[in-house]
């Protein structure tokens, strides 16, 4: 055991800035002084644009108001948002991509990546300050809040800053986290979920902030041509993939959680988004918002892939999803919106996740098991039914509809927040079979770069996976830009009871590291296989031998090697909380600004409140 777990608190600690701890002082003194000087620049051009003492800034923005048909304070923040939310986007599928393929970085500037992030969370926070700092001479919408006597700013504006710097401070928190805890290798580290859940739930505050600027502009929201009215499907998009950056690691195949958790997590983005695409934008708006989604989602893929020669992902279609919205937006129901919200996230979670299973079948590393989905559905059904109704109340909001009464709009967020925080508590619960063993023989195989061997492999007990497991898999994974870049999966061939066997040789060589991986119902346990040394944290090699009987362990002591678990369980558990609270501030606030909004907004004249939203 000693040779697969991570390594001590003091050596962490004594390495913090080397390879398994912090990154190196240089670089968090760059990344520092970049931030001050970025933000001592937004400050100065704030006071010189607000002071007319420049007119550049407000030149760009009213040729982008022109072109968008919006105010200058909505336009020129839209623009620059599609080019943040792009580049992050792009950096992050990236900066997944390499640590699948090539293991963990020496640090933030380390990775090419990591640059690509930076500067779309820096874009992020600018592009809401822009919004912030751009009114001048008029109150930008009635929901607008006041700063000084004369200094109203959008609530938008206020909510995407918000999400930018909540982002942000995952960088600095992310540091200080792998100095603590060493390096967690995957997705869903507390402080990487800031990173990505700031960016991912900005959507929401540009929707309020496109909507603002439309009441503002006219005193009514006026009907928008065809391209706006696109564009707008393609936000909804976005929203899609923000909510879905949460289950990249299943879109890559190395999910290190339960696989029950990618369907509550597909159910739940969806129904929010598409129930609120649907409402706000009328006919087919849900099926054009899953289509941008995937273009921009398969765009991204091949740039990482086959253009950079990292691993590929593949992604959700949603299109499931989306037809069932709109086949029931069809029927009365539609007019009751929360009601629609909430029967339409049932259908997703159900008949969706249905037609979506068809597509993770034919495409995914891992397909969904018979046998996961009782499981799965007690976990979606609830997640898709919230998830609908708050999409429902985000959909009145932009339709100047105003919201429920406030007990129950406040019920229904707050049930949501608990639905989802207890499904995926569900879905965390993972159990390792004491006394378990797996007996590894291993014949060698044409050399491609390094030892590669075919391996037959006995369990016991026979009966620690069933008949239809979620996976019974060979990973390799970081193993350099060489053999399949880096990454590749073997899902075994049972041959009997308890024995299974390769479809093709894995590496046992250089970087690589490859572990048999077990998963069935809320068992999820591994077995390492072949383990490089790696002084940065004081591991040594754990060989192939051509035949060896192991233990089975807990999964993530191997796939994150790097990671320190001797440390005091309060410690983590209060640093987990702060993050929890963080992200629980994220939420209330974005929560208050539609609610405000909705309360300014209410009963105002519009031209696209009947059903078919004309486009023309």
């Amino acid at each position: 055991m000693s040779q697969v777990t991570v390594t001590s608190s003091s050596l962490i600690f004594a390495q913090s800035g080397g390879e398994g701890g912090g990154a190196a002082f240089d670089q968090i003194i760059g990344i520092t002084v970049a931030t001050a000087v970025i933000t001592i620049g937004l400050l100065w051009i704030a006071y010189l644009h607000r002071a007319r003492k420049i007119t550049w800034l407000q030149s760009i923005a009213d040729a982008a108001g022109r072109k968008l048909d919006r105010p200058a304070w909505v336009a020129l923040p839209l623009f620059t948002f599609v080019g943040t939310i792009l580049t992050a986007f792009f950096g992050f599928i990236w900066d997944v991509s390499l640590h699948i393929g090539r293991g963990r970085d020496d640090g933030p500037l380390a990775n090419p990546a990591h640059y690509f992030i930076l500067v779309g969370l820096f874009l992020l926070f600018i592009t809401g300050m822009l919004a912030m700092i751009l009114p001048r001479d008029e109150k930008p919408g009635p929901a607008a809040l006041k700063i000084t006597r004369t200094w109203y700013v959008p609530v938008g504006g206020v909510l995407v800053a918000g999400a930018g710097l909540y982002a942000l401070i995952g960088f600095p928190l992310d540091d200080v986290w792998h100095r603590i805890f060493g390096q967690d290798v995957t997705l869903w580290g507390p402080t990487h979920l800031m990173l990505i859940g700031g960016a991912g739930l900005s959507l929401i505050g540009v929707l309020l902030l496109d909507f603002e600027g439309r009441a503002a502009k006219t005193g009514e929201t006026a009907a928008d041509s065809r391209l706006i009215w696109f564009l707008r499907c393609g936000t909804f998009g976005g929203l899609i993939i923000g909510l879905s950056v949460f289950q990249i690691e299943y879109d890559f195949g190395v999910e290190q959680f339960r696989l029950v958790l990618q369907p509550m997590m597909i159910a739940g983005a969806a129904a929010f988004a598409l129930v609120a695409a649907r409402i706000v934008l009328g006919p087919f708006a849900a099926l054009v918002a899953v289509a941008v989604a995937g273009v921009v989602r398969a765009v991204t893929a091949l740039m990482v892939g086959p253009v950079l020669g990292a691993p590929t992902n593949v992604f959700e279609l949603c299109l499931g999803a989306a037809v069932v919205i709109e086949l029931l937006a069809l029927t009365p129901l539609i007019k009751n919106r929360v009601a629609f919200g909430a029967v339409g996230g049932f259908l997703v979670a159900t008949v969706g996740l249905w037609l979506e299973s068809l597509w993770i079948d034919a495409m995914y590393l891992y397909p969904w098991p018979t046998s996961m989905w009782p499981e799965a559905l007690a976990m979606a059904v609830p997640v898709g039914i919230a998830a609908g109704a708050c999409g429902a109340l985000l959909g009145r909001v932009l339709r100047s509809e105003g919201l429920p009464r406030p007990a129950l709009s406040r019920t229904i967020v707050v049930a949501t927040v608990l639905v989802i925080g207890g499904a995926t508590a569900n879905g965390l619960i993972a159990t390792v079979p004491e006394n378990a063993t797996a007996t590894v023989v291993l014949t060698d195989a044409a050399p491609d770069g390094g030892r590669m061997v075919n391996a037959e492999v006995t369990i016991d007990p026979p009966d620690l996976a069933s008949d239809d497991p979620a996976w019974v898999s060979i990973l390799s994974w970081q193993g350099g830009p060489d053999l399949d870049n880096g990454f590749t999966v073997d899902n075994l061939e049972r041959t009997g009871p308890g024995t299974y066997r390769t479809n093709e040789p894995v590496p046992v060589h250089g970087t690589w590291k490859t572990l048999l991986r077990v998963q069935d119902g809320r068992t999820m346990t591994a077995v390492p296989i072949f383990l490089p040394s790696d002084p940065g944290i004081g591991a040594e090699e754990l060989p192939a031998e051509s035949s060896f009987t192991r233990e089975f362990v807990p999964e993530i002591t191997i796939l994150q090697r790097e990671r320190n678990f001797d440390h005091p369980s309060w410690l983590f558990a209060a640093a987990s909380l702060v993050v929890l609270a963080c992200t629980l501030a994220l939420v209330t606030a974005l929560a208050w600004g539609a609610g405000r909004i909705g309360k300014y907004t209410r009963g105002q004249a519009t031209a696209d409140t009947r059903e078919d939203v004309n486009v023309t």
